[in-house]
């Protein structure tokens, strides 16, 4: 079932219905995951093509408390917050156990074969088959590479909307089973950023402390309250 929160249709699933979902759709072999926050949602209000290549996956999970506060807010709840990070960890735990494999592709260089090295380490049996960095002017040796792998999980971190729309282009052309556009997933896994503690992500409070560690990030955080503007709105003319 598809819970609309600003044009946005998201799913509506726990953590444990999203990754077996996505085992799934590596199964299936051809479909895409995206996970957007306020922010994505606000980009989609915007850009008709984000729109069409968010709505186009085959799974769309909330990821930012502020999905779920604003899905509360117009009478549709969704089960539960699924952050982009701790769904590619669940998937790298069950395909480790069947030594299924993943390809890394985005952020900066380097990046992605110190996440590779700290993946393998974390996941024993979990084969990572490539990487590349985030840098292209031409994806077609990229291309070429991913489908020489044949991975079972692409990681897709090209920032949004530019990892959005990639998968959409890309949908069901690649030898691969799911890929999953996942941000600066890349530079936690690899150790280059370091995520909030526990505590701070049980109280719904990761936003405030990477703002603390980034203050850069004010102008992207201002957008939050604006996003919960128009869903009140929405709320109030019954759409």
């Amino acid at each position: 079932m598809k819970i609309d929160v600003l044009g946005v249709g998201f799913d509506n699933l726990t953590m444990d219905e999203a990754v077996s979902r996505g085992m799934e759709i590596i199964k299936e072999r051809g479909g895409y995951a995206v996970t957007p926050n306020p922010e994505i949602v606000w980009m989609c209000r915007n850009d008709a093509s984000v729109a069409q290549a968010v709505n186009g996956a085959s799974v769309v999970l909330p990821d930012g408390i502020g999905v779920i506060y604003g899905a509360r807010i117009l009478g549709t709840p969704l089960k539960e917050k699924v952050p982009g990070i701790d769904f590619a960890a669940r998937i790298f735990k069950e395909l480790a156990a069947v030594e299924g494999s993943v390809y890394l592709f985005g952020s900066k260089p380097g990046v992605a074969e110190a996440a590779a090295d700290k993946i393998a380490r974390d996941y024993p049996g979990l084969r990572i088959v490539g990487t590349h960095d985030g840098y292209f002017s031409d994806d077609r040796p990229i291309i070429e590479d991913i489908n020489a792998a044949a991975p079972d999980l692409l990681l897709v971190c090209l920032g949004a909307p530019k990892q959005e729309l990639w998968m959409a282009e890309h949908a069901g052309k690649l030898n691969c089973g799911l890929m999953a556009g996942l941000g600066g997933s890349l530079d936690v896994f690899s150790g280059a950023v370091e995520r909030a503690p526990e505590r701070w992500q049980k109280a719904n409070l990761e936003w405030l402390y990477r703002l603390g560690k980034e203050p850069r990030r004010i102008g992207r955080m201002l957008k939050l309250p604006v996003f919960l503007l128009a869903v009140v709105g929405s709320r109030i003319r019954g759409k």
